[in-house]
Parts: structure tokens; C-alpha cells; sequence
């Protein structure tokens, strides 16, 4: 997320109750200097920052320089709906306790410094890895030892930082000192510059050493730590006087019991420009602690128990009935702030200039909505925004993927981090608008965006990575952009058309370089060009892989390659609808993958689910979001495999989420577990930001798990959660679209493919005559092979598929059919005969155990021929090594059997099949990832009436094959 990212902070109405904020003059001139020297954050208000070796008092250089940075302002609708009914009334209180000394301090201390207030992706040679994070050369200090890219990249700074954890809160305790927080992220700019000019400067370190205890947190790996010191940033921004808005870094002063003093953003390493730098800072805050410490308990003790009100869920005073006009004033408002020239959401037009954030829950919502409602009105607005994203620089043209937000209205330049919970939901919201409108431009851009997670941002063991950086080399943005002379360079004579299509004729507007857009549609470029627009498609598919093969040679951004659960299940659920819309058997095979690793790897001997993966698990137990998430993506993967082991985990996971998360007294669900660390608060999270609320999707999964597992008490846990909402949504409905979306499901009660049996319908148990026996005991030859099939008659070339024989390393499938031709109107069977190699075993189907992923026999076909009651033979039980229970596979040689449906229309024509076997293969020491094995081929339909001639019988009817030859 990027330090402008909207601010979710679920303020609830509350009594600054002994409020004495204006205990003395330091503390509130504490609480001056940091609201006014928060000077770097893009979410402060203020203009072009531009970062430059600085040198300190004794005259040394701040480590290095870093990049200018475009001016930005937080965009107003993204913030928590509530926070400015809520602040405003911090504002009155301050007014009846008789103002805030902080203007009267400005006054006396100096004066603020105002602030200067249808489209195809290249595929090229891969990029060469964005590097990783790893510590620099130098002395190493704790965080040598952590796991997160985030605090690895602080791992050698001269500032001795401890890991959030009780040994620096004992020691803060121990000596006396004051902590001081530094919260971020790896793909946050400005954190970046920060470690650079202030965390790697040895004088400013061994002055944070001498007086403070330094602590360093990955806001992606502690978001309840985040959440809270965000929380308190913001209280205590308005009651010192400040305007400014909350970011990353988060600096925050606090005391040894972890409350809150005074805080801000990101700090430069020197005074500058009327701004206070961080030495200046940390020294005042040092001497008012060391003079005046009564007080700045006093307002520590003021600010924490504000912050636990604000934190604290609202108690309805009057139940809000849960009906569709609630949710439908969410999609109301919503649709009011379309901004009509650019497309958008949340726009004011008093800040017009403000970044625009996707926000892909809100989109969903409304195209929801749109559907629901036949709104074709609705569902324009929609669409034109989705287009105007996917024109804008906002996306990857080359390489696929969006960019974090645009930081103007048109959605020409982008802030350039690629985050992972961006393009997971975004993927599906352009899935869905294929779905509503077969707009092809919508599937190519889903598409793309999978197969830039893919190709990109996939980790060895099936898992995705969190982001990709914004900067390379310390200039955001250097790595994407591009100049007039590089396109010449590289195109040569077609760089004109490139040119013209992609945006370098207007004025570049970003100082770095040129941002690749379309200023306006195809087809319009070609008709300029006097070119088909086919032809223009083609060029321009021909020079953008030309582009991205340099573009993968230069220096790429940091990946932060941590695992995140929550996040990775919002892939597996994009990856997983994309597979079924799109008939794509990779996307659904890399999320099963996906969702094998962390349902198997990331859960403990007692079943608890863990935040995160790199390089081994994360002892952070998992939030509610993790859970939430990797179920939602869980009943995805369901419905487009039909396996029920995933929805019996999906089931397990949400039992387990219940019992952890569950808020007995006021329903809905908190956001750490019970047995969670104890800090100032404990928080649910109701409100959507850049990703939907962890209540929202509990809600969501809970009414898919009732209908798919026809257990009633998860639906009733989704009432209780959304009637815990209701009284919230209807004094802020703007900031409940995924909540509003399950109350419309909750309400429009769809099946959620429940047509669909959780046990596949076309799996039946074999009938004791019909089964081929498997041995009960592992063998490594194959046992009881299956009969010798006829050969088909060399004069019809079409008796059967005539790719009928594939094979893999190490499984070999042949397809036989009972009859010469497919009967119109009637049917027949097939029999797929699967010889194993030695040493390899697949599961049995069903599968036992359940979560195993089952052998199955499906069929595509051209003109609706169906494959109906396959039968799958019995396996026997083999016990892997060091596994603790049996599990049931087959060996050597099987059969499966099924019976092919012909519809009478076909009559006459050539069916065209596609049989495919899935299977995982393992042997004792290692499992392959599932696969699918596919044969092609094309077998004649015989009109209805006409003679069939029946083969095969020693595989069909082996007994009747055997009496005939017996008689003769």
C-alpha cells in the first residue's frame, strides 16, 4: 500500500472524557512540532517534496539522494467515511475546553511553512528478478534475523532497532526511555527515503540509540499494530490542530507501556524550509520527557483511552432492519461521486485534483447492482471507468498488471508499486464485467493481469508474492517510463505510430519520464494512420515486445516476496473464476496449488492458520482477514473444481474462525483472535479500504457455506454480523460496499452453483461387476490390467479419438469407446485406461482423506455430447513415510468408465472431443503439483436410426468376451 493510501480507521462517535489536552505549554508544543514537520508523507498536504543530499550540522552528507516525488493529495473519498463526522466533533469538544494552545504556540514559536499545496499486452523475455530483500553490508542489528523484506532493509542501519516484541518494551521500562515506533512497508517510497537519509545516518542513529527505544514493524505483517498507531496518529493530529492526515512511515514517540504521545510521518534529516528535522524533533521530545514527563503522561493516559473509544464498536441503541434500501443507498451514493469526464469513483469536485483509487469492492458492488437491477444507467458508469483504468498509465501496458493508484484525475501517472491484493481484485472485477457485457477487452485485461501474477509475482511453492516496488534505483517510477529518444532507438520506423497510440506526442507530465497511455481509443489512432485497426494491433503488439524486452534488462524494482495468507486467498478466488469464465485449466491449476501450500503448509499442529511465509512460516498467528480471505478463495476453488475437499476446508477454516474471532456480546468478529497479544485496543474491522473488510467477507463466505453445506447456522452468524453493521452502513454508507454486497446476497439468496451436488453428480460408486480391482497392497507392477481392446478397423479412421493414447513421464492414458460411432439420441461408453509408473501412486476418487485431490475423468465436447456416471474403481491403502494415516490411491493399471450421452442434433456431424484425466502424482518422497491430461479427437455421429456396430468387448464385457471364446 502506498503512503497515500486511503485510511481506514473505524471511528465511532465517543466523549474526549477528561480532556486536558492543554495540560502545558511543552506538550502542546510537543504536539506543534510534529504536526508541522510531518513534512514528507504524500498524504500530508503538501507540494512537490523533492529529497536531496542534505548535510547535517557537522557538514556530513545523509547517506544518498532520492528522487522527486509529484505533488499528491489523498483523495478525500477513500478515507473512513466516518472520520470527518467524527473529527469535526473532536473539533467542537477542543472548542468548549477553550481552544487549543497549538495556535497560540504557532504564533509565539514561528509560523508554518504552507504547503505548495482494446488493448494488448507484450509478452517478451522474462525480466530478470526484481531483487529481494536483503540486509547491506555492514554491522547487523536484530532485525538481521527477521523474515520481512521490510525490517531486512533496515537489518544494517546504525540504528539499533529491536523487533515489535516485549524485549524492547522491558528494556524501554528497565532504562527509562521513551520508544520510539517507525511503522512501513517495503514498497512504500517514502519509507525507503527515510531509511536513507535519516535510519543510515550514524549521527542521527546514535542520538535515537542514546535516548529512545528504536522499534521497526512491517505494517503488511502486524496490520493490528498498524491500525492502532494509525488510530492514534489521527486523534492526536486534530487535537494538536493539525489538518494533516495519516501515512507511512509512521513515526510514533510512545511510552514504555506502548501508549501514545506524539507522532507523525515521515521526517527529513534536517531542518529545512521552516520544517523541522528529525534530530530537532527527537530532541525536543527528549527534553520535555526528561522536564516535564508528568505531563506528557497526563496526555498519553488522555490519548489512549480516546483511542480505545474510537476503536470501540458502536452499540446500536435501535436494531436497523437489514433490507435492500440499505444497501442500495451504498450504491446510490457511490454512483453520485462518478466523476462523468474521467470515470472514477469518490470524486469531489472541490478536489478535483485529487488520486484516484480503484477500489475494487466498490465496483463490484456496483456492477452488482447493475445486474441486480437491469440499471443499464449504472453498469455505463461502470464500464466507462473500467475502460478509462485501462487506458490510463494506471496500467501496465506492457507487462500486465495495474499500478497501486493514479495520482491525477485522467489516470495518466500512476504511484508505480504493483501490489497483490490490487490485482487479485481487480481481476475479478474485470471477470465479472466480461460476464455482464462479453466485452472482449474485458477478458484480454483479466487475462493479462493473471498472467503477470503469474509469470511475475509466483513464488516456487505455489504461493504469491506481496508487491512489487515502486522505485528503482531511488527514482520511482525510472524503471517504467520512457523518453522520445529510447522509443526512436527501439522502434525505429514504427516509433511514430508508437508514439502517437501510447501518449509521448502530448507534454509529458511527469518529470522521470514518459508514462505509457492510450490518450485515445485505437481505433481512432488507426483511423489518423489510414490503418485497420487489426493491422495497427498488430504493429503495436510487435513494438511493445520490443519495449518490454529492454524494459526487463534495466534495473527492476524490489520484490517484497513475503506470502501473505489473506492476500494470497484473494488470488486464489481471481485466479479461480477466471479459470471457469475463461476455460482456463492453468489459472485454476495454479490456485489449487496455491491453496494446497497454504492450507497444508501454514497451518500448526493445532490447526491454526499463520500470517505469513518467507522461507518458513511466520510465528504471527493469522487475523481475521487471512481467514476470511483464503476462504473466500477456498469456496472459489470449489466451485470450479466441484472437489469437496475444498469446501470442507473452506468449512474448517470458518469453524475455527468462529471460535477465535467471534464477539459473543455484540456479534461480528474482532480482528485478532482471543488469545491474542493484549495491546490498547481491540479492534473490528467493518469498514472497507483498499481491500474489503474482514466482517464483509465473513459475511459473504458464511451465506455461500450455508447454501453449499446446507448448514443453516452459518447463515444465521451472517445475519447477526450484518444486523452488528446495519446501524454503521446507514450513518456511512460509502464505506460498506463489500458489506452492502452481502446484504444483497443475503437477501437475493442465490444458489452459488448449489445446483451442483458438493459431491460431483456424475460420480457414482462402481457396481461390483464393473470394477477394476487395484491391489490392497502397493505393488510395483501393474495388477489386474485392464483387457486387451479391439484395434479399430484401419478402413474408418474416426472409430475412435484419434489422439486416443497420451502420456506424461509419469502417467500414460489411452481412451476406447463401445461402438464404431457415436449413436444421435441415444448412448454409449468409454473406457479411459490409465497405466501408472512404477513407483507412483494417484488418489483414489473420492479422495480419502478428503483433502487429498481426487483422480477425475471429465469431457468437452463441441456439439453437446455429455460424459455421464463415470465410475471410479476402489483403491487400496498405502501409507506414505513418516505419514501419520493411510491414505487410499491407485497403482499400476486402472480403468475408469462412463457412459457418453449423444444429443439427437448431432446426427450426421463429427464430434469433437476433449477427454482430460486430472491426477497428482507422488511417490514416497515428494508429490508432483496436480495436472491435467488431455486427448483430442474427433469420432462420427451416426444419424438417429441408422446401424451401430458395438467393439471392444473384452474391455467392455470381458465375462461375455470370455464365454465366446470359451464356446469356440
Amino acid at each position: 500500500m502506498s503512503c497515500a493510501e486511503s485510511l481506514r480507521i473505524p471511528l465511532q462517535p465517543f466523549w474526549f472524557s477528561g480532556f486536558k489536552f492543554r495540560v502545558s505549554l511543552a506538550t502542546a508544543f510537543a504536539g506543534w512540532l510534529l504536526a508541522l514537520s510531518a513534512s514528507g508523507c504524500i498524504d500530508a498536504d503538501q507540494g512537490a517534496v523533492v529529497v536531496k543530499p542534505q548535510k547535517s550540522k557537522s557538514g556530513s552528507i545523509a547517506s544518498e539522494s532520492s528522487s522527486t516525488r509529484k505533488p499528491t493529495r489523498r483523495a478525500n473519498g477513500n478515507r473512513d467515511p466516518r472520520l470527518e463526522q467524527e473529527l469535526a466533533q473532536v473539533d467542537e469538544l477542543i472548542q468548549q475546553a477553550g481552544g487549543s494552545d497549538t495556535g497560540k504556540l504557532a504564533n509565539e514559536l514561528g509560523d508554518e511553512v504552507p504547503g505548495k499545496s482494446p488493448i494488448r499486452t507484450a509478452f517478451a523475455e522474462e525480466p530478470a528478478r526484481g531483487k529481494k530483500a536483503t540486509p547491506k553490508a555492514g554491522k547487523a542489528n536484530r532485525l538481521a534475523k527477521e523474515s520481512s523484506p521490510y525490517l531486512l532493509m533496515h537489518a544494517h542501519n546504525p540504528v539499533d532497532w529491536f523487533p515489535w516484541g516485549p524485549e524492547a518494551f522491558e528494556k524501554a521500562k528497565k532504562e527509562g526511555k521513551l520508544i520510539f515506533l517507525s511503522i512501513g512497508y517495503t514498497s512504500c517510497h517514502w519509507c525507503h527515503v527515510m531509511e536513507r537519509l535519516v535510519f543510515s545516518n550514524d549521527e542521527i542513529a546514535k542520538y535515537m540509540n542514546d535516548n529512545f527505544v528504536c522499534v521497526k514493524v512491517d505494517r503488511e505483517e502486524r496490520p493490528d499494530v498498524d491500525d492502532i498507531y494509525m488510530t492514534a496518529l489521527s486523534v492526536y493530529f486534530r487535537l494538536s490542530g493539525s489538518d494533516q492526515n495519516g501515512g507511512w512511515p509512521l513515526s510514533m514517540f510512545m511510552t514504555a507501556e506502548g501508549k501514545p504521545i506524539a507522532g507523525g510521518t515521515y521526517f527529513p534529516p534536517e531542518d529545512s524550509e521552516g520544517r523541522m528535522g528529525f534530530p530537532t524533533v527527537m530532541k525536543r521530545i527528549s527534553d520535555l520527557w526528561r522536564d516535564d514527563r508528568k505531563s506528557l503522561e497526563g496526555n498519553a493516559e488522555v490519548l489512549t483511552t480516546n483511542i480505545r473509544r474510537v476503536m470501540s464498536a458502536k452499540i446500536a441503541l435501535q436494531e436497523t432492519p437489514l433490507a435492500a434500501e440499505l444497501a442500495a443507498a451504498t450504491v446510490t451514493q457511490l454512483a453520485n461521486t462518478h466523476d462523468a469526464k474521467f470515470g472514477g469513483f469518490d470524486f469531489n469536485p472541490a478536489r478535483a485534483t485529487a488520486p484516484k483509487f480503484p477500489v475494487p469492492s466498490k465496483l463490484a458492488l456496483l456492477l452488482y447492482a447493475a445486474n441486480r437491477d437491469s440499471d443499464d444507467a449504472l453498469r455505463t458508469k461502470v464500464t466507462f471507468t473500467l475502460d478509462a483504468m485501462a487506458s490510463g498509465g494506471i496500467r501496465d501496458h506492457l507487462a500486465g498488471g495495474f499500478h497501486r493508484y493514479s495520482t491525477d484525475r485522467a489516470w495518466k501517472v500512476p504511484h508505480f508499486e504493483k501490489m497483490l491484493y490490487d490485482n487479485a481484485q481487480l481481476a475479478d472485477v474485470y471477470v465479472e464485467a466480461f460476464r455482464q457485457t462479453k466485452d472482449p477487452a474485458y477478458k484480454l485485461i483479466a487475462e493479462e493481469i493473471c498472467d503477470f501474477v503469474l509469470r511475475e509475482m509466483t513464488d516456487k511453492r505455489g504461493g504469491f508474492f506481496s508487491a512489487l516496488d515502486a522505485d528503482s534505483e531511488d527514482v520511482e517510477g525510472k524503471s517504467y517510463v520512457w523518453s522520445e529518444r529510447e522509443i526512436d532507438q527501439l522502434l525505429g520506423s514504427e516509433a511514430e505510430m508508437f508514439k502517437l497510440a501510447y501518449g509521448l506526442k502530448e507534454k509529458n507530465t511527469f518529470e522521470v519520464g514518459y508514462v505509457l497511455h492510450h490518450p485515445q481509443p485505437l481505433d481512432q489512432i488507426a483511423s489518423k494512420l489510414k490503418l485497420a485497426p487489426d493491422d495497427l494491433d498488430r504493429r503495436l503488439a510487435a513494438a511493445k515486445q520490443k519495449l518490454l524486452a529492454a524494459r526487463n534488462r534495466r534495473p527492476q524494482p524490489l520484490t517484497d516476496d513475503k506470502l501473505l495468507t489473506g492476500w494470497n486467498g484473494l488470488m486464489i478466488r481471481a485466479l479461480s473464476n477466471a479459470g471457469v469464465r475463461f476455460d482456463r485449466a492453468d489459472y485454476v491449476n495454479a490456485a489449487e496449488r496455491a491453496a494446497m501450500f497454504f492450507v497444508t503448509e501454514l497451518r500448526d499442529k493445532e490447526g491454526r492458520l499463520h500470517r505469513s511465509y518467507r522461507g518458513s512460516v511466520s510465528p504471527i498467528l493469522g487475523y481475521l482477514d487471512d481467514y476470511t480471505y483464503l476462504v473466500d478463495g477456498l469456496i472459489a476453488l470449489h466451485l470450479a473444481t466441484k472437489e469437496p475437499k475444498w469446501l470442507n476446508a473452506a468449512s474448517q477454516l470458518t469453524d475455527d474462525q468462529l471460535k477465535l474471532f467471534w464477539d459473543e456480546q455484540n456479534s461480528g468478529f474482532f480482528f485478532t483472535a482471543t488469545d491474542h497479544e493484549e495491546l490498547l485496543a481491540r479492534s473490528k474491522d467493518r469498514y472497507d479500504s483498499v481491500v474489503p473488510s474482514g466482517n464483509s467477507v465473513a459475511v459473504r463466505n458464511l451465506i455461500r457455506l450455508a447454501v453449499l453445506t446446507k448448514n443453516e447456522s452459518y447463515r444465521e452468524k451472517a445475519e447477526q454480523t450484518l444486523k452488528a453493521a446495519a446501524g454503521s452502513m446507514q450513518d456511512a454508507p460509502g464505506g460498506f460496499a463489500n458489506m452492502a454486497l452481502g446484504l444483497f446476497e443475503f437477501l437475493d439468496k442465490p444458489n452459488f452453483g448449489s445446483s451442483r451436488s458438493i459431491i460431483d453428480p456424475n460420480i457414482q460408486p462402481a457396481s461390483d461387476d464393473e470394477v477394476i480391482a487395484v491391489a490392497a497392497k502397493p505393488k510395483r507392477e501393474p495388477t489386474n490390467p485392464a483387457p486387451q481392446a479391439d484395434k479399430p478397423p484401419k478402413s474408418d479412421p474416426k472409430t475412435e479419438p484419434s489422439d486416443k493414447t497420451k502420456k506424461t513421464d509419469i502417467l500414460a492414458a489411452e481412451a476406447h469407446l463401445s461402438v464404431d460411432r457415436l449413436p444421435a439420441g441415444s448412448s454409449c461408453r468409454i473406457a479411459m485406461v490409465l497405466d501408472i509408473k512404477d513407483g507412483w501412486h494417484i488418489n483414489q476418487n473420492p479422495p480419502d482423506p478428503e483433502f487429498q485431490s481426487p483422480t477425475t475423468f471429465t469431457m468437452k465436447t463441441k456439439h453437446g455430447s455429455k460424459l455421464l456416471n463415470v465410475k471410479y474403481p476402489k483403491g487400496h491403502k498405502f501409507t506414505p513415510p513418516g505419514a501419520p494415516e493411510p491414505i487410499v490411491v491407485y497403482e499400476g493399471q486402472v480403468v475408469l468408465f462412463g457412459t457418453i450421452e449423444v444429443p439427437e442434433d448431432a446426427g450426421g456431424k463429427t464430434e469433437e472431443f476433449d477427454l482430460l484425466v486430472k491426477f497428482q502424482a507422488c511417490s514416497n518422497d515428494r508429490c508432483e503439483p496436480p495436472k491435467t491430461l488431455t486427448l483430442k479427437g474427433k469420432v462420427e455421429v451416426a444419424p438417429v436410426g441408422q446401424p451401430i456396430k458395438t467393439i471392444n468387448d473384452k474391455l467392455f464385457n470381458p465375462s461375455k468376451s470370455a464365454a465366446k471364446k470359451a464356446g469356440s
